[in-house]
């Protein structure tokens, strides 16, 4: 038997016709990459990007009672997130838009806010417990026309093409020679892979975008490659001399080697000198100082 969207609201004594159902698939490729991971870790963030929409949407949304809110993962599906109360909206002009809370975080990633500065509709919008259990584990096809994001639930066939035991929000984190991430990205990592890369000693690289320049650094203390990372993250240098005052959102992270856990930390800095001497790392044709 076929169940579809409107099967499972009208289950948890809600009408269809009631609901919005919106897909986010941000045109932005920064914000495309964490926006998974924001609705996995980082809700308020996540709400925020959904609290703000164009003209058309917005209108629409202001008849609504409920929000069901899904990511598009891959071409044809969808990864329900929540089912939100419409609680209600406010206007705001452009600049009070950019100063409410995660807007501005958002903005880092690429988010463009209002379009011509327009006074716009900011909705309040409550995370309800309805269908709570099925975050990220969800999935539906999504009928008809890729590029049309948004529906009334009432109005269209959503059929369930798989429910997980496990949230596909945050993949698995990829082996460590695939890992490629941004700065900004750092400051956003999901709790599993900061779990995985507190437990990862090894020799690191940054590579400079902008200059085309590569660091090689180690990773042998607190908390191993993850404590160094999120020093990046937060300061954007790290304490190194060539890379103050360069714009670390063009910075690239990768690992180049995994070393034992146990790995004493003189061992692990002589690998680090092979790894500068092999890369030529070091100034002037890298940024390593030393």
């Amino acid at each position: 038997m076929l169940i579809e969207l409107n099967d499972l609201l009208e289950k948890t004594g809600i009408s269809p016709a009631a609901v919005m159902v919106m897909r986010h698939r941000p045109t932005e490729p920064e914000l495309r990459a964490v926006l998974p991971w924001l609705a996995s870790e980082q809700h308020e963030l996540y709400n925020a990007y959904q609290s703000n929409h164009g003209e058309v949407v917005e209108k629409a949304l202001t008849k609504a009672r409920y929000l069901a809110s899904f990511i598009g993962r891959a071409p044809g599906r969808a990864v329900f997130v929540g089912l939100y109360e419409v609680v209600g909206f406010s206007t705001v002009t452009s600049a009070e838009f950019w100063s409410l809370p995660g807007n501005a975080r958002l903005r880092e990633f690429g988010t463009r806010g209002p379009k011509n500065g327009r006074d716009s509709l900011v909705f309040d919008l409550r995370c309800t417990e309805h269908m709570a259990e099925w975050k990220g584990k969800l999935i539906l096809e999504w009928t008809g026309i890729e590029r049309s994001w948004w529906r009334w639930a009432a109005r269209n066939r959503l059929p369930v093409a798989a429910i997980y035991e496990e949230s596909l929000l945050v993949r698995a984190m990829p082996g460590w020679q695939e890992l490629a991430l941004d700065w900004k990205q750092l400051q956003l990592l999901p709790m599993s892979w900061r779990q995985a890369l507190a437990q990862w000693r090894g020799i690191y690289y940054i590579f400079d975008r902008s200059a085309c320049l590569g660091y090689v650094g180690s990773a042998y203390g607190s908390d191993n490659i993850l404590g160094r990372w999120l020093n990046y993250a937060a300061t954007g240098d790290g304490g190194n001399r060539l890379l103050r005052g360069r714009d670390p959102n063009n910075f690239a992270f990768s690992i180049l080697q995994r070393v034992s856990p146990d790995l004493p930390a003189d061992d692990v800095v002589v690998l680090e000198g092979t790894w500068k001497k092999r890369l030529h790392a070091r100034t002037p044709y890298g940024l390593n100082a030393n």
